[in-house]
């Protein structure tokens, strides 16, 4: 998504629930829309018949061009960032039919968290601890976490997606719909081959923009990116200290508490009031903060009002608030969420994707990984 988290602000909050699999796989994977974007590209398609003063998408991209050198962008960078430029008719139609909900978490879970994805998880869980743990005393961030992300939105680096950035960002801007927002992702973009962390020919990402292994926005990279190996470059495309380093950073810089895991499901009595949940639908990451601000308590106050353990037994006596939260409806699953739940909405503003990535990240924790020296 990933990228993922500016993509998902400007889509409703219906579309960021359906989760459907990249990508931003992501939210742009929803994964989000992270490895579904892998599709050729549709070169130069005159988009404008029945729009008679709309221009062409070759007028459209000079005028994209005039309006970089004027921000300040080089001659040279435009050049070449634009050399190969290609409208996308499939990343338009993608933004014009995104997918509808149609299965519960019951159905979509044991999909995007199969026993294969927990397999491959925990064995580059081990392959990659040194680095991992690394990674996570700087930024304090729990490694399964970081691999949990990696594996929902890129399958661990397999599916980053084949559209080249500037041409999908140019395009989704000449669509219109949403002009303003892709067009401020182009300059990003545009920065970020400036600063010389990616060429332009490889900057390769989905249909919507997202980039890399962690399928960043490109806005997203230049707030969140960073060089895990001190070689002078962000590279979340091919560069496995940067992936885990950027992912870690963006949770970090969203105020993740590594000393709290994600939340739990949970039972609920069956006299429950289920108005003390958040509301299903907030309509906004603004009023879905909101809303847990005011239905947010204590583990002992959920305990005394017969929330349970899925097993039955009591919550952890901890002094920890959460937030009681419905992915599907009342007669769905139910979740404590604490603090951190809010750091993955924040990458992700999708409960699907959130407990996608909460229910992997126990699976690589639990049973305990068996390391050998």
């Amino acid at each position: 998504m990933t990228i993922r988290r500016t993509l998902n602000q400007i889509f409703s909050q219906s579309l960021a629930k359906a989760l459907k699999p990249i990508s931003l796989a992501t939210m742009m994977g929803v994964t989000l829309v992270t490895a579904s974007a892998l599709t050729s590209p549709v070169v130069f398609a005159d988009t404008s018949a029945d729009e008679a003063d709309k221009p062409t998408f070759e007028q459209y991209v000079e005028s994209l061009k005039s309006e970089a050198l004027a921000k300040g962008y080089s001659q040279a960078l435009i050049d070449s960032s634009f050399a190969d430029i290609k409208f996308y008719k499939r990343a338009v139609v993608k933004d014009k039919n995104q997918p509808e909900k149609v299965e519960t978490l019951d159905t979509y879970l044991p999909k995007r968290v199969s026993k294969r994805k927990v397999e491959i998880a925990r064995k580059l869980y081990t392959k990659h601890e040194k680095l991992l743990n690394k990674v996570s005393e700087e930024y304090g961030v729990q490694p399964r976490f970081i691999v949990a992300l990696w594996g929902l939105e890129t399958s661990f680096g397999n599916y980053m997606g084949n559209y080249n950035v500037v041409s999908a960002l140019s395009t989704l801007a000449y669509e219109g719909r949403r002009e303003a927002f892709f067009k401020k992702q182009l300059w990003a973009a545009l920065t970020i081959l400036d600063e010389g962390h990616i060429t332009a020919e490889n900057m390769k990402g989905s249909w919507a923009g997202a980039m890399g292994q962690s399928q960043f926005m490109p806005t997203s990279f230049l707030s969140y990116a960073v060089d895990g190996d001190g070689d002078g470059k962000k590279d979340i495309w091919g560069n496995q200290a940067d992936v885990f380093a950027s992912m870690a950073n963006y949770l970090k810089t969203e105020g993740w508490n590594d000393a709290l895991t994600w939340g739990r499901q949970v039972k609920l009595p069956s006299d429950f009031d289920t108005q003390l949940a958040i509301p299903k639908n907030t309509g906004s990451r603004k009023n879905w903060l909101k809303a847990w601000a005011k239905t947010e308590r204590s583990l002992a106050e959920w305990q005394a009002l017969g929330i349970r353990r899925t097993d039955g037994t009591d919550l952890p006596k901890a002094d920890i608030k959460a937030a009681l939260v419905f992915p599907d409806d009342a007669n769905g699953r139910a979740y404590l969420a604490y603090d951190n739940y809010k750091s993955l909405m924040h990458w992700n503003l999708s409960y699907y994707f959130v407990s996608s990535v909460g229910h992997l990240s126990d699976s690589i924790k639990y049973p305990p990984i068996q390391v050998t020296n």
